[in-house]
């Protein structure tokens, strides 16, 4: 008797398992078209290209010069070089290099 016991309340514990597992169950009908939001890109960086500023070579290193080299090479900044100076070694591809002599002429005009 004690086995027959045993069977129907195991039993009736598998039911009673199997019911409360189906309440879990959740079903989600989704009619609705998938819509991706539109992600903008990135903006553009402005890259130097000093090739087509380099006529400005043996003017005079002024303001307006050095925006003119500027709007010519698409760069965003540019850097003066004064003579006999030195210059830090980090590399920018957005950075226009202006180096001038000592009677401010525009000697050399790169990239970086």
């Amino acid at each position: 008797m004690g086995t027959i016991r045993r069977t129907a309340v195991r039993g009736a514990f598998i039911g009673l398992a199997a019911a409360s597992l189906s309440g879990c169950v959740v079903s989600i009908v989704d009619d609705e078209p998938d819509r991706a939001e539109a992600v903008p890109s990135p903006p553009v960086p402005m890259v130097c290209n000093a090739a087509p500023a380099q006529y400005h070579i043996g003017h005079d290193a002024t303001q307006s010069m050095g925006q003119a080299i500027l709007k010519d090479s698409g760069a965003a900044s540019l850097r003066w070089g004064a003579p006999n100076s030195a210059w830090t070694m980090d590399y920018r591809e957005d950075r226009v290099n202006v180096r001038y002599d000592s009677k401010m002429k525009i000697t050399e005009i790169t990239c970086g």
